[in-house]
């Protein structure tokens, strides 16, 4: 396996032994001992992940992403010894994609950021690839790109997984657990972060996310996007 991991991580300890697991996965990792030492490495780097963790000295981990969503998508796995739901809740809304409790053995975490890295480079897709338009909004499912009236829209792949989704599902209404099944890939885990990013998603592309247009909430029964938006056309 292949891609660039970015380690945040105050105890170096720690953080070399994670490197070192991941490692021997194929992954080229690198150490930042804080917030801002990792911050520019961030900004500038093509990783293929950000392993961040919250308790750091001077800027904790939370400004970090906060800061560095103002930029850029790139995927974040927190790792943090808090537990917190309220926590686990603020990390998912200020943009990160997945969420590890320390300890945290250097095994399974190198499992969790293989699974992850698999996921992000080969998507549940459909084979053929399909160009969605809804307003002035353009969603190409193979190229994943969302544009709207030609301005690219800077999506995370968990939004991009939720879009396609609810866009592929024309109308139909999904649970959060099947969302959550259909986006991470996996049948149990914080079924909460779905609502999270449907609320990140609607300030994206939603005119006014308190009254959205296109992804509707069916109360008690899941979310949907709305069909009588969705205009499709097949790609050559």
């Amino acid at each position: 396996m292949r891609g660039r991991i970015l380690i945040v991580e105050d105890t170096l300890e720690l953080a070399e032994l994670y490197a070192l697991y991941l490692g021997r996965e194929g992954l080229e990792c690198k150490i930042a001992a804080s917030a801002e030492e990792g911050l520019p490495l961030a900004t500038e780097g093509d990783w293929s992940l950000i392993i961040l963790d919250i308790n750091l000295p001077g800027m904790d981990g939370f400004e970090f992403l906060e800061k560095l969503r103002r930029t850029s998508s790139l995927p974040v796995m927190i790792l943090t010894a808090r537990e917190a739901d309220e926590d686990v809740i603020h990390g998912l809304g200020v943009g990160a994609d997945d969420f590890v409790t320390k300890p945290c053995p250097p095994r399974v975490l190198a499992a969790r950021v293989r699974a992850y890295i698999r996921r992000s480079q080969a998507p549940d897709l459909p084979k053929e690839g399909r160009v969605w338009h809804f307003g002035p909004y353009e969603f190409d499912s193979e190229a994943l790109y969302l544009v709207k009236d030609g301005v690219p829209v800077n999506l995370s792949p968990r939004e991009f997984g939720i879009l396609n989704a609810l866009l592929e599902a024309r109308g139909k209404c999904y649970t959060p657990e099947e969302l959550y099944d259909k986006v991470w890939g996996q049948s149990y885990g914080d079924v909460s972060a779905v609502g999270v990013y449907i609320q990140r998603l609607r300030k994206k592309i939603e005119d006014d996310s308190t009254a959205p247009r296109y992804i509707q909430t069916q109360y008690g029964l899941g979310y949907r996007f709305n069909p009588e938006m969705i205009a499709e056309e097949q790609k050559v």
